[in-house]
């Protein structure tokens, strides 16, 4: 499966209940539970989706912010810098970090649904001494071996301080990811929200006055300083969880820590695969294709995932944890995937039909007139996207169930088929073949999966699932195809047309899935500017 939101770390016993969602241990389970109930669990991933969602478009422009000013201040030299130093912190996070994060997610979320308060307990312990642990390794590591990765990186050592310094930043970070962890599996999904957005704020202030002060020579403190500020901004939400420390003994800590680890080992891998794939892919498109080729992918690929990463990014982070709470129950478990799937489709499809028929138009926004021969492969990414979308909920039953060998076995044959076809294709078609083998991936990714869940718990889609499902999927291959057929001004109608119809179809399904009360504020008052009526 390939898993794109990324969950966080989890943790509970006896909880404070504010703005958020679970306020007792046996709450989550008694929510999972009432998850498959018809409506209400429609209008539960409508709230998470309304907060996490907001919250990412937020972070997202602030993001835009603060790019644009470090930019400005630093000039192309500055700015290439900090990006090598953002990716060594990510290389050296992803490996010490053993994905802690997201096996943190899956075993505080379990815990929780038993309801034991002394089990909760202890894997809140755990986890969050391991997530100390593993930071405190990283950090070690970035000191140690500061020189090499200096040499490694810029050619020479001259930069080996920086990187030491850039320590502090791969601790802070893995404690973050701890305390991210236990608001996610609690469910508290407003406070994840506010962390979002609240962490970016900060860490944007803080880096853009540091740099404005220092110059290039602020770089890596500013890096340290967002890490900082992102762990305080999770500290501050996260102690609102009371939990009464048990006494441990060694044996215990260490069966509870090989269980967390062992899972994060399998997300670790998948990170790392995940990266090697995109990696070889651009390389591929550089060697073949030559340079520019490899700036119009990497544009069409940022730009091609954007809404439905959001999307299901927003989903993921309450679907995975109740997911979890009932991994043994084949029924329930079914029935809320089918469910994500559902409102997946309903919410992504009419952005995947819009980004087909106006993808000239967000280059031009986004880039610039330069990009135009991004568009093409854009559009082949956007086909690729629709089947990750109906593909993407089915693979959280894998890790629901704790099935780590074929989880990592699904990973690794979908990145050898996707750099495999990527060279066949790209050596063929050109640029567009690398969007043609992300496509090809995927259809590939959907025909394994899906037999895998049905051998684990007997899945199928519903059919309401089938019948979104082929509706969608037809009209993206209309308005796909429509631009190799007809005219472009032609093909550009039949896409607007059919954007506007998919959109007042999800709305009119939407509304008819949950009662009024059930719809956040927002998507409601949206709702009622269109007039549309249940």
């Amino acid at each position: 499966m390939r898993k794109d939101s990324k969950p966080t770390d989890l943790s509970a016993t006896s909880l404070k209940d504010n703005s958020s969602e679970v306020a007792a241990p046996s709450e989550p389970m008694q929510e999972a539970e009432a998850a498959t109930g018809g409506k209400s669990s429609y209008g539960q991933i409508l709230k998470s989706s309304a907060w996490i969602g907001g919250s990412s478009l937020l972070t997202i422009g602030i993001g835009v912010i603060r790019t644009k000013a470090m930019a400005v201040m630093l000039g192309p030299a500055g700015f290439g810098l900090m990006g090598l130093y953002s990716s060594i912190i990510d290389l050296v996070l992803a490996l010490a970090g053993m994905g802690i994060g997201s096996s943190g997610v899956r075993q505080i979320a379990e815990s929780v649904s038993t309801g034991d308060e002394a089990r909760i307990a202890r894997t809140v312990i755990v986890l969050r001494r391991t997530a100390a642990a593993l930071g405190i390794l990283g950090a070690i590591l970035m000191v140690v071996f500061c020189g090499l990765l200096s040499t490694l990186t810029f050619g020479d050592d001259r930069h080996a301080s920086a990187v030491a310094l850039l320590g502090l930043a791969v601790f802070f970070r893995s404690v973050a990811a701890g305390q991210g962890a236990l608001i996610q599996g609690l469910r508290r999904i407003a406070d994840l929200a506010k962390i979002g957005v609240l962490g970016a704020l900060l860490g944007a202030i803080f880096s853009v006055v540091l740099v404005y002060a220092l110059g290039e020579a602020g770089v890596a403190l500013s890096l340290v300083a967002a890490a900082a500020l992102g762990l305080a901004v999770s500290w501050w939400y996260s102690r609102k969880v009371e939990i009464a420390y048990p006494v441990m003994t060694g044996a215990e800590v260490r069966r509870e820590a090989a269980s967390l680890l062992k899972l994060g080992f399998a997300f670790m891998a998948s990170g790392i695969l995940m990266m090697g794939a995109a990696y070889a892919v651009r390389a591929i498109v550089l060697r073949l294709d030559g340079i520019d080729a490899a700036g119009f992918y990497s544009a069409a690929w940022t730009l091609g995932g954007l809404y439905v990463g959001i999307i299901l990014q927003a989903m993921g982070a309450d679907f995975y944890p109740r997911l979890v709470g009932v991994a043994e129950d084949h029924s329930q478990r079914n029935s809320l995937v089918n469910e994500q799937t559902q409102v997946s489709l309903l919410l992504a499809g009419p952005g995947v039909i819009a980004t087909l028929t106006f993808a000239p138009l967000v280059i031009l926004l986004f880039y610039s007139p330069k990009f135009y021969e991004a568009v093409e492969v854009l559009r082949w990414i956007c086909l690729g996207i629709a089947l990750r979308v109906i593909s993407w909920p089915m693979g959280f039953i894998i890790v629901a169930k704790n099935r780590q060998a074929i989880f990592l076995g699904a990973e690794v044959a979908w990145t050898v088929v996707n750099v495999g076809l990527t060279w066949l294709c790209v050596k063929t078609f050109g640029l567009n073949g690398a969007g043609m083998a992300f496509f090809g991936s995927y259809v590939f990714h959907g025909l394994v999966v899906y037999p895998i869940v049905r051998r684990l718990s007997g899945f199928r889609w519903s059919v309401a699932n089938w019948q979104t499902g082929l509706l969608f999927l037809s009209s993206v291959t209309v308005v796909f195809g429509g631009f190799y057929v007809l005219p472009p001004l032609w093909a550009c109608g039949i896409g607007t047309l059919v954007m506007i119809l998919s959109g007042v179809y999800s709305i009119r399904t939407l509304l008819q899935l949950v009662s009024l009360d059930q719809v956040p504020q927002p998507l409601l008052r949206l709702f009622q500017l269109g007039r549309l009526q249940r």
